[in-house]
């Protein structure tokens, strides 16, 4: 019974309180370390994003844990060293989604760039990290394919809004999206769905999709290059998906 009582408060611990205390520490971070007058354009703090997005990533961590293997030491369970680096990496974009509210003319222009730069970096590091020290778990790979989604998601959106992408290269930010919603649809109309080709193009694909942002979001670089060189980057990575969907939906065979 004290075991069953221990594992549940762990579990409560995971799921409500990290996401609670870990939004509180990073709203109160970003609060203080960057001026507010650099920060505001609207009512909504960008202190409040990044601790809400962080908090949602803690809130992802703990949501699908099995007690059964959580058993004793909960905390080092998630939070090992290789998903530790995930986690950060994931605070790092939460920092660049709260420049969603934040003008371009801002001072600190050039964090999104620095954070989101220090967050592919780390997407190296964790998965070298795991493989070394043997820390590979399935709770791993969802902590790093939310962080690379959500990353996706954010720092293109912060570039469209601040005028350093075009408003279309968002297609990649929706593209999983709309990968997975197909997939979906197939399964509840009852059609085979098949198997993915194995491949990594995707994930070098992803690499320099990440790099490009990167170049993207730093002041310095000139908006005429990035907007010119956008459409050679996006394209391959779109081809991509649809080239998966073409597979699993068995319109493109592995023979082909």
């Amino acid at each position: 019974m004290a075991g069953r009582q221990g594992d549940r408060s762990a579990l409560l611990g995971l799921r409500v309180g990290l996401p609670v205390v870990g939004a509180l520490c990073l709203t109160a971070a970003v609060g203080a370390v960057f001026p507010a007058e650099a920060m505001t354009r609207w009512a909504l703090h960008p202190a409040a994003v990044a601790g809400v997005c962080w908090a949602g990533q803690l809130w992802f961590a703990g949501r699908t844990l099995d007690v059964s293997r959580i058993a004793g030491s909960p905390y080092r369970h998630v939070f090992g060293l290789a998903n530790a680096l995930t986690l950060f990496r994931g605070g790092l974009y939460a920092v660049v989604a709260g420049f969603v509210v934040v003008p371009a003319t801002t001072t600190l222009a050039w964090v999104p760039a620095l954070c989101y730069g220090a967050g592919v970096v780390l997407d190296r590091l964790d998965g070298v990290v795991a493989r070394s020290v043997g820390e590979e778990t399935a709770l791993g790979t969802r902590l790093d394919m939310a962080a690379d989604t959500f990353g996706f998601v954010v720092a293109p959106l912060v570039a469209v809004l601040w005028g350093r992408l075009p408003v279309w290269y968002l297609a990649i930010s929706a593209a999983r999206y709309v990968y997975l919603a197909g997939v979906h649809w197939r399964r509840l109309r009852g059609r085979r769905v098949h198997e993915r080709p194995d491949s990594d193009l995707g994930k070098y694909l992803a690499g320099v999709q990440m790099v490009f942002i990167t170049v993207a979001l730093v002041p310095s670089v000139p908006t005429g290059v990035v907007f010119a060189v956008a459409p050679a980057v996006l394209a391959p990575s779109l081809a991509v998906f649809v080239r998966d969907f073409l597979y699993v939906s068995g319109r493109l065979s592995r023979e082909r």
